[in-house]
């Protein structure tokens, strides 16, 4: 951790867009394993903070019209749906059987593991709101 102007600053939360939190936690939850740690709901929207387990940093399934205007929200969701999105970019320690779990879920597959030009093993999902989503070779 970097000291900033005496401050240790670290990634708390990241948020990705999902347009069916349902359809979501089926492949961050089920199929790459992240532990629910809130479901809360507002004014008709849903958020589900997930995280792995060991790490303090949670990712945030949000709504694309949760606290947006209805412009933004559609604007934001047509990125999402097209998928101009990327999502994150998570580390495993079994990269072969992360991916085979991933595909025996049902995932759209975007590019098996392969050693990539810039030095890692990773391989390419998109999840079920059309957002990429990357897993590295711990």
């Amino acid at each position: 951790m970097r000291l900033l102007f005496g401050m240790a600053v670290r990634i708390s939360k990241m948020f990705i867009t999902v347009h069916d939190p349902d359809e979501a936690l089926g492949f961050y939850r089920d199929a790459l394993g992240l532990e629910v740690r809130q479901d809360v709901e507002n004014n008709g929207f849903r958020w589900v903070t997930l995280g792995a387990v060991g790490q303090d940093v949670d990712v945030v399934l949000s709504p694309p019209h949760g606290g947006r205007s209805p412009a933004e929200g559609d604007a934001l969701l047509a990125l999402v749906t097209q998928g101009s999105m990327q999502a994150a970019i998570f580390s495993a320690d079994d990269l072969e059987a992360t991916f085979d779990k991933l595909v025996e879920s049902g995932a759209e597959v975007l590019e098996e593991p392969t050693d990539q030009f810039w030095g890692v093993r990773d391989c390419a999902f998109r999840d079920p709101s059309g957002n990429l989503v990357r897993i590295a070779q711990a």
